[in-house]
């Protein structure tokens, strides 16, 4: 569980830099959920219910390297910004898809290793796996 708490205080240093204070906690918390959901169904789906907590583990490791990179490239870019350094945008636009790509390729590999299917299979589910705990909760704090 303290990946989790981890997972919580990254993400929400990153939002607390890129969205206002109310929207930012909400998203992170629907993040969360959405991650916590979709692993479950997706072991529900697999049929491997016991080996649920060994995927969150692997998965939320992940997800907490990857924030912490995603946090340095937040200070990145507010020191470019505050620095007047060209291109400021273009770079940590950069490292951000770097870190999406990063993150998916990862989440697949954990997913092709857990559930020996083959890795454009992994693709898929890391993909659906990033949509549905970035993209939806996302989208709900735009309604």
């Amino acid at each position: 569980m303290e990946k989790c708490g981890f997972y919580l205080i990254s993400g929400f240093i990153v939002e607390g830099l890129i969205a206002d204070p109310i929207e930012g906690p909400l998203e992170v918390m629907g993040r969360i959920t959405m991650a916590f959901s979709s692993i479950a169904a997706l072991i529900l789906y697999e049929r491997k219910w016991p080996y649920y907590s060994r995927l969150y583990t692997s998965i939320f490791v992940c997800e907490n390297f990857i924030m912490t990179l995603a946090v340095c490239v937040e200070v990145l870019y507010f020191w470019m910004v505050r620095s007047h350094q060209p291109y400021y945008e273009e770079v940590s636009t950069g490292l951000g898809i770097f870190l999406v790509i990063w993150y998916v390729t990862i989440v697949a590999y954990i997913f092709r290793r857990f559930f020996n299917h083959p890795f454009n299979v992994s693709l898929i589910f890391a993909s659906s796996y990033f949509v549905l705990t970035y993209g939806i909760p996302m989208l709900m704090m735009d309604m």
